[in-house]
């Protein structure tokens, strides 16, 4: 009788230990998902907040126009002087699709220039998009092997930066631009930047 009643608490224990890997794993991923699941993605911090832009010379997107003049190449240089948005895109991105008409209609205005990285595209394939929606960007520069878009902090495409006159970036929002967060978030930063330099 003793020998038993000392040999069966061993296999509950046994048991305990066997499932404690289980219950951690399933606790950690639950605060993984908590954390990452309920979070916008719009609001990732960015690095380069208040940092210059990245000196990120990219080629032109060949045989691409507006308005008769052929658009150049992203020269770093473009970057100050003028508030610059900065909008990293691509023709197989599905929400750039949904967010250039935004973007073309954010063109008209004239006190600020547009700017696009083009990431990681084929060059036809990025002329058939801006020919099917408008081309909004005063610069387009061809980041083909992803480098810039490294160099620029970008977690996936789209995204865009609001840099200020002296070339810093004062605001980045990650993911495509909405008919939500157009006017309530990406104006007033673009706004703010703008009263910054005046």
């Amino acid at each position: 009788m003793t020998e038993q009643t000392a040999t069966e608490p061993a296999p509950r224990r046994r048991s305990f230990l066997m499932l404690l890997p289980l219950v951690v794993f399933l606790g950690l991923a639950a605060l993984f998902w908590s954390r990452l699941g309920n979070g916008d993605p719009s609001r990732i911090p960015s690095a380069l907040i208040g940092r210059p832009a990245p000196n990120t010379p990219l080629p032109a997107l060949l045989e691409l126009a507006k308005d008769g003049t052929a658009v150049p190449g992203l020269d770093p240089a473009a970057l100050k002087g003028k508030v610059s948005i900065v909008n990293v895109w691509a023709s197989w991105c599905v929400p750039c699709h949904d967010e250039a008409p935004l973007l073309v209609d954010l063109g008209r205005d004239k006190r600020f220039q547009i700017i696009g990285i083009n990431y990681k595209d084929g060059a036809d394939n990025a002329r058939r998009f801006l020919g099917r929606y408008g081309n909004p960007y005063d610069v387009v520069g061809v980041d083909g092997n992803g480098r810039a878009g490294i160099e620029w902090g970008v977690y996936g495409v789209p995204e865009t930066f609001v840099v200020g006159r002296e070339g810093t970036i004062v605001y980045k929002l990650v993911g495509p631009i909405t008919a939500q967060n157009i006017d309530a978030v990406l104006k007033p930063e673009i706004e703010k930047a703008l009263k910054a330099g005046s």
